[in-house]
């Protein structure tokens, strides 16, 4: 099945390359386009002043990152969690760019464009001309926003997982029996908006029994169809 995280960052202001840092990051492991459950989060000192406009957006202050690590001490942590996976992002360019900024700064190599799914594209393509901040898309998917008081990396990404789902087909996408090898047998079942962890169901020998019985006494199943030979 495969596997992809979505990520978030928030920053001291837009500008990566004239000075502005990251002090938060975000992110979720997606099976299927699923979230299972596993995050990544992490608050970091900038090093530097947060400008109160930015305050303003996120509602972090620096007196907030005190005692707090620095890039270079999480860097390789979130590294091995993205693994060398699909990385999804809301208008990508901007968390790349930051993500590659500090990247450079501590001599490491930048993150592959190749890898970069962004929501904020797809959502152009499929409502031209319309409103598609996460705000928006939230509010035309039906996705509760009351916690949303302020942006918030994990939240924000709990939030566009779910936005994520709608723009790739729904809750329908992702069903299905196995994974691309046909060896993975696991369900993953979307609970709906406000449930953000999938289920895994895997049927046991009993039931898988208890299935094939129940077929067996149908006079024409189609499950069968297939396996019969022309007489």
């Amino acid at each position: 099945m495969k596997r992809s995280v979505l990520f978030d960052t928030e920053t001291t202001g837009l500008e990566a390359t004239k000075g502005d840092r990251v002090i938060e990051i975000a992110a979720l492991e997606l099976l299927g386009d699923l979230p299972t459950g596993k995050t990544f989060h992490v608050l970091i000192h900038p090093e530097r002043d947060i400008p109160e406009e930015a305050s303003r957006v996120h509602g972090l202050k620096l007196e907030d990152l005190e005692g707090k690590p620095k890039f270079a001490a999480i860097a390789d942590d979130f590294l091995a969690f993205i693994g060398d996976d699909e990385l999804i992002a809301h208008n990508a360019s901007f968390d790349f760019g930051f993500i590659n900024a500090e990247m450079e700064r501590v001599g490491k190599p930048p993150l592959d464009p190749s890898r970069k799914v962004d929501t904020l594209e797809l959502a152009r393509e499929r409502f031209p001309g319309m409103p598609n901040s996460l705000d928006a898309l939230c509010r035309r998917y039906g996705i509760d926003l009351s916690e949303r008081t302020t942006h918030n990396a994990l939240l924000d990404c709990k939030l566009l997982a779910e936005v994520y789902v709608e723009l790739m087909g729904g809750r329908q996408h992702g069903l299905g029996l196995g994974g691309t090898d046909g060896n993975e047998s696991p369900v993953a079942r979307y609970a709906g908006p406000g449930t953000r962890t999938p289920v895994l169901v895997q049927p046991d020998a009993e039931t898988l029994a208890a299935h094939a019985a129940f077929i067996g006494k149908l006079p024409d199943p189609v499950w069968t169809a297939g396996e019969k030979t022309e007489g």
